[in-house]
């Protein structure tokens, strides 16, 4: 009998624990659903109901979201309808900052050049390879008179309150190349004096004093120009080569963009190259003696120099270099991109522009719009370390088989457009696409602006006790 109770008594105690479990187990899909609902409507609330941002929102960026798929990327190069136009706000500042630094005159109080009768030209050889903010000024200048929106990617607003970054169309490059020698009689050069001039103008602008400069866009793309103005200037968004020369405070990849060098040899047009008809395996020609990370370039050239299918040597500009360099590049596989004074250098872009494959061995090299393209598809990277191994460099280059070759000559065809400026500028060709890696930089701006501007109306007493109202610290 007492086995019996003993049985019984088990029985309900499994029997309560079963029913115990059953209720838990329903309340918990009760929950789920009612979770699951509830972030239904959410979403719903998120993609119908928030306003986009006024440049960019997920589509924007170049994705698409379906209710049955998961985000997808858009190809680079398709069109997006939906895609808004970056609003400018640029400077008018003294001609001596800008076209006069080119030679051109100004007429009476006109600050800018009528572009629809003459556009100045810019100093040709080296100098073309930094000149970056006269593309991009002439642009803007350019979006006020034409009506057709296609393929732009930025326009000129007159009220900075419209605006969603302000220009500072400052000759930089232009300035450091062409005026940086002192004059007779000079105790500061021309470069230094208006680096002077542009500092001055600017911390006075009530556009500088409302943002602390932090939705300015300044270019100094010759890594040795505004080397005077930079540490008063760091707020801004710099558009670079590199930031070689430049501590992380004052220039880093989150806040500022880097752009592409102007090519200096000529497209390879109607390239009806391949594999076999490029004879020369590996190309280089230039500066092989270089300072800090640029040294590799000598250690190189004695490791390669004697190889076979092997260009290495020196080269520049002069006494028809940029000829010579052009037909080696278009006849070669494979051309050197090395770290000179600097990590970038203009060679990257020469080689783009020639469909010679790039062979990438700067190790801090940045590279322009890498956010949005892949340059492992069209680039070969080398680690320097690797690269100083006996061998290490000549074997790896030629493992890399005929296919593998031919599909980075052709995606280079495809890209090559990304990196050529022109005037008047065309979709997604260089000028379009800093316009766009600014406009992806407009979020952060804007959040930084928003911080610095938290307590710009709160009164704070000073030492007597008197209320003002200062703008407070610059926040990084």
């Amino acid at each position: 009998m007492a086995e019996r109770n003993v049985y019984f008594k088990g029985f309900f105690g499994r029997k309560s624990l079963f029913s115990m479990l059953s209720i838990i187990s329903i309340l918990f899909m009760l929950s789920l659903l009612f979770v699951l609902r509830t972030t239904g409507r959410r979403h719903f609330f998120y993609l119908n109901v928030l306003p986009k941002s006024k440049i960019l929102a997920l589509s924007d960026e170049g994705y698409s979201q379906s209710s049955s798929q998961p985000l997808k990327k858009y190809n680079l190069f398709k069109c997006n309808p939906s895609k808004q136009v970056l609003k400018v706000y640029m400077y008018d500042l003294p001609p001596q900052l800008h076209f006069e630094l080119l030679g051109w005159k100004a007429e009476g109080k006109s600050v800018w050049p009528d572009i629809r009768k003459t556009v100045p030209g810019y100093p040709g050889g080296l100098n073309l390879q930094h000149s970056i903010e006269y593309w991009l000024t002439l642009d803007l200048l350019f979006s006020e008179f034409t009506d057709n929106s296609n393929g732009r990617s930025a326009i000129r607003v007159h009220n900075s309150s419209e605006a969603d970054v302000v220009f500072v169309p400052f000759f930089s490059s232009v300035c450091y190349n062409r005026f940086s020698k002192l004059k007779p009689n000079q105790k500061k050069s021309t470069n230094v004096l208006l680096q002077e001039k542009l500092v001055e103008f600017l911390t006075v602008q009530e556009e500088w004093k409302r943002s602390g400069g932090k939705d300015h866009i300044i270019l100094a793309h010759h890594p040795n120009s505004l080397l005077d103005a930079r540490m008063k200037l760091w707020p801004a968004i710099f558009i670079l080569s590199d930031f070689g020369r430049y501590p992380p405070t004052v220039a880093n990849v989150e806040k500022d963009v880097i752009a592409p060098y102007k090519h200096v040899i000529s497209n390879y047009g109607n390239d009806t190259s391949d594999f076999d008809s490029r004879l020369t395996l590996l190309y280089f020609q230039g500066a092989i003696y270089r300072k800090d990370g640029g040294s590799i370039r000598q250690e190189l050239f004695y490791m390669l120099k004697d190889e076979k299918d092997v260009h290495f040597s020196f080269g520049s500009i002069l006494k028809g270099g940029v000829k010579q360099a052009t037909s080696g590049m278009h006849s070669s596989k494979f051309c050197l991109n090395i770290a000179g004074d600097t990590p970038s250098s203009n060679r990257l872009f020469d080689a783009i522009a020639s469909h010679c494959v790039p062979v990438i061995i700067s190790d801090e090299i940045e590279l322009p719009y890498e956010d949005v393209l892949d340059y492992s598809e069209f680039s070969i990277f080398v680690r320097t370390s690797d690269a100083l191994k006996e061998n290490f460099l000549i074997n790896f280059i030629k493992s890399i088989t005929k296919e593998e070759w031919t599909r980075m000559w052709e995606r280079l065809k495809e890209i090559e457009n990304l990196f050529e400026y022109r005037y008047p500028s065309k979709d997604n060709d260089a000028v379009q696409m800093i316009w766009q890696a600014i406009a992806r930089k407009v979020p952060a701006i804007n959040l930084k602006r928003h911080k610095y501007s938290r307590y710009s109306r709160a009164p704070v007493s000073n030492e007597r006790g008197q209320k003002s109202f200062p703008l407070p610290k610059n926040i990084l």
